[in-house]
This record gives structure tokens, C-alpha cells and sequence, in this order.
């Protein structure tokens, strides 16, 4: 992306701390003066004591250095104010950037997080981030500093010899020129470093998630040989951009010394000519090293500059991720809630690889039905049951609930009245009572323990250490996988959804985990209309109706028995699951 572009999405992140860095660009122009006033100091003592050494009194010293002193103590304050107060605002920027890319990605669909790595998305809203703090505070103070030096030392300068400092400020614009194609390298380098962390931190993020695997199959060596692999490939890029910054720097040092020289050969010609007096080429010397200080400085800071905008183009193009699922213009909630479900004409395919894996479905599920989703891997049963949360749209057709097209109700309405226990249970870190409260934030006590007993949940939990208190570790390792489902499934229960999605719920649980979670998923449909999706055909004999999926499309439609009788695909999936 364009510097231009990268610096127009930036810009208003300001608008909420203008009087901060109004009173920061203040301190820096009072700190810029006191810099600036030094060689107009020694000037005058230079040229008073070189043509009349007698006027130069002790009390005009006093008087002089009372003078600087006291702009070095309003240096200090304005320092102290710039040092402190705009780092606040930098890393206050840093935060509110951090939380419209968090509230972002809760905006984005399966299809996102499906095609992007976790390790990518973190770096992105973490570490990519920090240099901004930096970024922010110092960018507006450093160019305005700069700003204000150059033209004031340009002024001046140009008042004590105009010629001279004609020849020093044509230099400027060819070491800037000269700068350009390593910044531009360093910039580019810097995009890779920052690609290749979030590389490397999905490539960590896998490895120790997966560790119980890696140990199961002793492949601790290929993990490591994985990892050095990846090691190694950011360490020769960060060689590269190494190389640049040297590059960038020694260029710098050059130019540098080349304008000393001009100021020692040139500045020394015009006073042997008498074009400049001994105290005006004091002064000129001071000013030249300033403005040749602020030019290091704004040139050195361009490496901050860089790693600033790095960040900021990783942050836009995370903010540039298409919201594909989002509340229609003139969404209105979903109230009073019957539980019809009708889908039209409905094709789904993936957008990514256009592989369909629906196709043209046409279902009515009447309120408080229970209907089970069977048939081959693939077959898209998962995806049909997707769809109703709006977790996908459809590529065709439409689904109605109550009569009303999902895409006409507010998404929030929406998933607050469908409820999904899936067979791969995910727990947060935190306690059990926080896993179970997560489905009606702020219940009470007394409300999330009546969900565990509902669950069955409640006769283990007590049996913890620490009750409702007990931590259950990352993604729940500390529970047994029978106890994690029935916790998710007493979340459900508190959160009261009047459309159930089962997928695959008790699919690798041991017989008796399954029998208990089959109990307390009984009682979580009763009432509710219910969507299961089963591979062990056993537990859905009772169901109102079985739905057979194969070849993107429904095949099959009925009872257990119905369906026996047809001697269709279900009697064989049912046979085989028998002999098995």
C-alpha cells in the first residue's frame, strides 16, 4: 500500500487526543528554541570578545547564563511533558486500534479464520501494533522539530552568509535522493520480518497444541528440525534487513562528512576574503551541526518510520478482511419465536474453491420437530446446519424462519435462539461457572447451577476440587471429554435457544459418557425444534424424521422404519453400523 494511503487510515486515530498533541507539538517547538538560541549566545559572547574584549562583563555573563538556564529548566519541563504525556497517546492509539481489529475479526465469517492462520491473526493484533505506540507519538513531533530547525537554521544561515549556505541546502535534497532506495529496502524488509513472525508463530502455536501427538509418535526431532528450519529463514531475513539499514546508515555518515567539509573549506575561503567574520563562522558551524542533527535524526528515524507504517498496513489489510455475513439494511429482531424452518432452492458452495456442496435443497422443518441429518462424510450435512446461524449465506435460494428470510433479522436475534453442542467441545480458560455462564452473561448463581443439573453436570462438578471455582485449563485439558460435553452442554441449556443444532454430539464419548450425554441432550430438545447430526444411526431411532444427505442434495426422507423399508442408502449405512 501507498505511504499516502497508509497515513490517510492512520490519521484519524488522532481526532480523540488533538489537544494532546497540540500542547506535544508546543513542548517540541519550546524545546526546538532553546536548542536554536545556544549558538546565537556563543555568537554574541564570540563577537563582543573578539572586538571589545572590555564590554564583556562578568555581571553580562551572569545575566546570559541566568537566561539559558532558565530555558533549559522550560526544555526540561517541555521534554518531560512530550517524553510522557505523548507516549500515553501513542500506546492509547496502539489500544484503540487493537480494539477496532479485535471487534473486526468478531465480524468476520468461518471462511476467514478457515484460510488464515491463527499465528498471523495474533501478530497482527499484537506485536505488528507496538511500534505504532512509537510511531505515534514520535512521527507529527520529529517532522515538525525538523521542520521548524530547518527553516529557522535556513534563515539564519542564510543571513550570515547566503552563498555557503546555498551550497550546504543543495546537498540536502541528494542525500535525501540518495536515501530513498534503501529506505524503500528496508521497508520491504520489514514487511517480510513482520510476515515471517506470524509465520513462525502459527508454526509454535501448532506444534504446542499438538504436543500430545508429536509425543505419541516421538516426532519431538521433527518438530524441532521443523522449527530451526523456520528459525533460520527469519534469522536471513533479518540479515537482510540488516544489510539495508547498514546500507541506509553509512550513506548517511557520507553525506554527513561531506557537508563538514564544505562548512571547514568553504567557510574557511570566505573568511580569509573577509565574507564572514570568526564569531559569524562559530555560529554558522553550531547551526550546521544542528540542522545536520536533525537531518541524522529525521533520516535515522525513518527505520522507526518504517516499522511504524509495517504495522499500520498489516492492521489495514487485517481491517480490509470483507465482513461477508453482516445485518442487512433494515434488519429487525426476531421475536416470539415458533421455530419453523424452511429452506428454498438453497445451493451452498465454498468461495475459496467453488466446490458445491449443497445443491438446491428444498426442506420444511415444522416447530418443535426433531429431525436427524445422516448419510456419507462430506455429504454436507455440517454446512446445512451452518447455515441457519448464518455461520455461511447460501450461494442460492433462501432460508425462512417463521416465515421470515434469516437474512431480514438481526444476527444477534438470530444466534440468541440457536443453541449448538458439537462433538469437538470447546472450553475457555477460566472456571467451570465461567464456561457455563458464557451462555447467558450475567446469570445468576442459582441459574447456572439448575443448567448443570439439567445437564447432568452438576454431581461431577461438585466432586472437583474447587466445585463451580475449578480452573479447567487451556480449551479444557483439565476435564475428562465426557465432563467438557455435558459443560457445554448446561451452557446451552442457560442460554435456552429455541432452535437446537447437535453435531455429532456423542460421537467420541464412551458408551456410558454417551448414554449420560444422551440423557441430558433428551431433555435439552424437549420442546425445542432439533437438528441432529449422527454417525451412530442407534441414537437417532426416535427421531420425527431422518433426512439422508448425498451428493449435495437430500435423497432420502422418513422414519427409522420408513427408511428401513425402503432398503435405501439408510439400510445400508444402518446394516453396515449393525455388522460393525
Amino acid at each position: 500500500m501507498k505511504t499516502s494511503m497508509l497515513l490517510k487510515r492512520f490519521v484519524p486515530y488522532y481526532r480523540k487526543y488533538v489537544g494532546v498533541m497540540c500542547m506535544d507539538l508546543f513542548c517540541a517547538a519550546l524545546t526546538t528554541v532553546c536548542e536554536l538560541v545556544l549558538p546565537m549566545i556563543l555568537r554574541y559572547i564570540t563577537d563582543v570578545g573578539t572586538t571589545s574584549l572590555a564590554s564583556l562583563t562578568v555581571q553580562m555573563i551572569l545575566v546570559i547564563g541566568g537566561i539559558y538556564f532558565g530555558l533549559r529548566v522550560i526544555d526540561g519541563l517541555a521534554s518531560f511533558y512530550m517524553a510522557y504525556a505523548g507516549h500515553v497517546m501513542g500506546a492509547a492509539i496502539e489500544t484503540d486500534m487493537r480494539e477496532d481489529a479485535f471487534a473486526h475479526l468478531q465480524k468476520l465469517s468461518d471462511n476467514y479464520f478457515n484460510n488464515t492462520k491463527v499465528g498471523q491473526i495474533m501478530s497482527r493484533i499484537t506485536s505488528d501494533l507496538f511500534d505504532v505506540t512509537e510511531f505515534a507519538h514520535h512521527c507529527p513531533e520529529e517532522f515538525f522539530i525538523a521542520f521548524l530547525k530547518t527553516v529557522v537554521s535556513f534563515v539564519i544561515l542564510s543571513r550570515i552568509n547566503l552563498l555557503l549556505t546555498v551550497i550546504i541546502f543543495v546537498l540536502i535534497p541528494v542525500m535525501a535522493v540518495s536515501c530513498t532506495y534503501f529506505n524503500l529496502q528496508v521497508r520491504r524488509a520489514f514487511k517480510t520480518q513482520r510476515n515471517h513472525i506470524g509465520e513462525l508463530n502459527a508454526r509454535i502455536e501448532d506444534s504446542l497444541l499438538g504436543n500430545k501427538v508429536v509425543r505419541a509418535f516421538a516426532n519431538e526431532e521433527l518438530e524441532l528440525e521443523k522449527f530451526q528450519e523456520d528459525n533460520q529463514k527469519f534469522l536471513r531475513i533479518k540479515k537482510k534487513t540488516y544489510f539495508y539499514m547498514a546500507a541506509f546508515q553509512d550513506t548517511i555518515r557520507m553525506f554527513d562528512g561531506l557537508m563538514y567539509v564544505v562548512v571547514i573549506v568553504a567557510g574557511g575561503m570566505f573568511m580569509i576574503r573577509g565574507y564572514i567574520a570568526p564569531a559569524d563562522l562559530v555560529a554558522y558551524t553550531l547551526y550546521v551541526t544542528t540542522l545536520l542533527a536533525t537531518i541524522r535524526r529525521i533520516i535515522e528515524f525513518a527505520e522507526q518510520f518504517q516499522r511504524g507504517m509495517t504495522g499500520i498496513e498489516r492492521f489495514a489489510e487485517l481491517m480490509d478482511a470483507s465482513v461477508e455475513i453482516f445485518d442487512e439494511e433494515g434488519a429487525v429482531p426476531l421475536e416470539n419465536v415458533q421455530g419453523e424452518i424452511v429452506f428454498r432452492h438453497v445451493s451452498f458452495e465454498y468461495p475459496d474453491d467453488h466446490t458445491p456442496v449443497l445443491s438446491d435443497v428444498n426442506l420444511t422443518i415444522h416447530p418443535g420437530e426433531k429431525v436427524a441429518l445422516v448419510g456419507p462424510s462430506g455429504g454436507g450435512k455440517t454446512t446445512l446446519c451452518n447455515l441457519i446461524p448464518r455461520f455461511y449465506d447460501p450461494t442460492e435460494g433462501e432460508i425462512l424462519l417463521d416465515g421470515q428470510n434469516i437474512r431480514n433479522l438481526t444476527l444477534q436475534s438470530l444466534r440468541s435462539n440457536v443453541g449448538v453442542v458439537q462433538q469437538d467441545v470447546y472450553l475457555f480458560s477460566g472456571t467451570v461457572y465461567e464456561n457455563i455462564a458464557y451462555g447467558k452473561p450475567g446469570a445468576s448463581p442459582e441459574e447456572v447451577q439448575e443448567a448443570a443439573k439439567m445437564a447432568g453436570a452438576h454431581a461431577f462438578i461438585m466432586e472437583l476440587k474447587d466445585g463451580y471455582d475449578t480452573y479447567v485449563g487451556e480449551r479444557g485439558v483439565k476435564l475428562s471429554g465426557g465432563q467438557k460435553q455435558r459443560i457445554s452442554i448446561a451452557r446451552v441449556f442457560l442460554k435456552s435457544p429455541r432452535l437446537l443444532l447437535l453435531d455429532e454430539a456423542t460421537a467420541s464419548l464412551d458408551n456410558e459418557s454417551e448414554r449420560l450425554i444422551s440423557d441430558s441432550l433428551d431433555r435439552l430438545a424437549a420442546g425445542r425444534t432439533t437438528l441432529t447430526i449422527a454417525h451412530r444411526l442407534s441414537t437417532i431411532r426416535g427421531a420425527d424424521r431422518i433426512l439422508v444427505l448425498s451428493g449435495n442434495r437430500i435423497v432420502e426422507e422418513g422414519t427409522h422404519s420408513q427408511l428401513l423399508n425402503k432398503k435405501g442408502i439408510y439400510y445400508q449405512l444402518y446394516t453396515l453400523a449393525e455388522m460393525n
